[in-house]
């Protein structure tokens, strides 16, 4: 089991309430390391770093699709050109994940509804059908019947710690002798987030923990 303590967790946490959270956190995110080997202090500061910003917390489980028409002019150029062809898709959450997910990840085409049912959730969010098939069958949970599953703190999770070690991320987040861990913790980011964004505050959340698990 995990070494780390309700406290250490909350001293990472941006949130007033960060000692409620780190309380209704902690066993689940110790269990779930546990059971898909993030079991040192280098994949353990990795994972938790990544999962703290992509969760905002642990205050964010669900993909936020609430974008002024505006917003979505800049997030998706190509598929809206301008204002007015965004504007039905704008403050519409379930329209627009039907469109932007239709007919990827294992998804059927707009009309079936799956992009806004297999949605991000979970604290690294789990994105997609095929996504959510895969992560439900190592659960050994029906994510496909049950997605909101994964906005309850064991799925969300397990979810999570499934994907870090399904996509080797144990193994990047590993210390290598004459590697470069800063480069592996970016690749990290990359696989997780698609690109590199918040990657500075992704990196100074991952230096704090492996202080705090040095000190421990």
């Amino acid at each position: 089991m995990s070494h780390l303590t309700k406290d250490q967790l909350a001293s990472m946490l941006e949130h007033k309430n960060r000692q409620d959270l780190a309380a209704s956190w902690i066993e689940p995110v110790r269990q779930a390391m546990d059971e898909w080997e993030i079991n040192t202090d280098a994949r353990v500061a990795a994972f938790l770093a990544q999962v703290i910003h992509e969760s905002a917390s642990f205050n964010q489980l669900a993909e936020n699709l609430n974008y002024t028409a505006a917003r979505l002019c800049a997030v998706w150029p190509k598929r809206f050109e301008c204002p007015e062809a965004a504007a039905p898709f704008a403050n519409n959450p379930e329209r627009l994940a039907n469109l932007v997910y239709a007919n990827r990840m294992g998804n059927g085409d707009e009309r079936s509804g799956d992009g806004y049912s297999f949605r991000g959730r979970g604290l690294i969010q789990l994105t997609g059908r095929e996504n959510y098939n895969r992560c439900g069958l190592a659960l050994r949970q029906d994510l496909l019947a049950q997605p909101d599953l994964l906005l309850q703190p064991a799925a969300a999770s397990r979810s999570a710690a499934w994907f870090w070690k399904s996509r080797g991320l144990n193994e990047l987040a590993d210390a290598r002798p004459g590697g470069d861990a800063v480069a592996d913790f970016g690749r990290i980011t990359k696989i997780i987030n698609g690109g590199d964004h918040g990657l500075q505050a992704r990196i100074d959340l991952w230096r704090r923990l492996q202080k705090i698990l040095a000190a421990a």
